[in-house]
């Protein structure tokens, strides 16, 4: 049986959502690493731990993620009141870290190669995996009654492709990206844009805002996308209205069931006190 300050957590992806599990965690003593690709697509960049894998070190509210070369430099980074951060998609880290939890906050609607065997509690957030065949726990992330709720066995609800409505505004405030290319940015999140200005490049093609608000989400500098790719995100609300520096509400949910899932399963099955 492990001690909560003993017991590591390995979170896939580092997005805002995975941030506010991560949040959670740290704050629980959890000793907590972050597993990401090498050029984060996150477009919430201003409160994704993600950020520190192409800044190397990025702070969201009370949390410092650094960038680490090896699991071996964890300690260290531990010791200092931070979360390191690995480029390691595959998870080829965990042999090394030896985590009593995965979470997988990926958020692909699909699974990307996490399984049970992975620790001896695994949680996943969202659809495309199925409680006690793929993990131990999946957690719902559509807004809505049943948001945070924890399936143990079966499924989250499937994926509709909407998002969540914000000032009235849902799919019409997310921006896709209408070529593949790279992208070069003319604006920044937290600026306020009115509709059709541009807010950033992919090669030569401009891409405008669909309506007036706050740039909410953008995706980073020199990101490589593919024609489609959810690239940004314009919050129609006024201004004053808008938060882009903090952990969402659904975040702080889905985190806390995450942190729920984990500790009902180690008391249960006597593998953390």
């Amino acid at each position: 049986m492990a001690k909560i300050n003993e017991a590591i957590v390995v979170v896939r992806g580092g997005g805002d959502i995975a941030t506010g599990v991560v949040q959670k965690f740290k704050r629980a003593g959890f000793k907590v690493v972050i597993l990401e690709v090498a050029f984060p697509l996150s477009i919430r960049r201003s409160v994704a731990l993600s950020s520190a894998v192409l800044k190397e070190k990025f702070q969201v509210e009370d949390i410092t993620a650094e960038l680490i070369d090896s699991p071996a430099d964890c300690q260290k980074v531990w010791q200092s009141n931070r979360i390191p951060v690995l480029i390691d998609p595959e998870g080829k880290t965990l042999a090394d870290l030896q985590p009593s939890v995965v979470v997988d906050a990926i958020l692909a609607k699909k699974n990307l190669g996490t399984t049970r065997k992975m620790a001896p509690i695994t949680i996943a957030l969202g659809p495309g995996f199925i409680a006690e065949r793929d993990v131990d726990v999946v957690i719902e992330t559509m807004r809505g009654h049943s948001l945070g709720r924890l399936y143990f066995k079966g499924a989250a609800l499937p994926n509709t492709g909407i998002p969540g409505e914000l000032g009235g505004k849902s799919s019409e405030r997310v921006i896709h990206a209408p070529v593949a290319g790279t992208v070069k940015l003319i604006s920044q999140i937290g600026d306020v844009v009115k509709k059709g200005e541009p807010l950033f490049y992919i090669d030569q093609q401009k891409v405008l805002s669909p309506l007036d608000g706050t740039v909410r989400g953008l995706i980073a500098e020199g990101a490589i996308v593919a024609n489609g790719l959810k690239c940004g995100d314009v919050d129609p609300r006024p201004a004053e209205e808008v938060d882009w520096l903090t952990i969402s509400d659904k975040a702080r949910n889905i985190g806390g069931a995450a942190l729920e899932a984990c500790l009902y399963l180690g008391q249960q099955r006597g593998l953390i006190e």
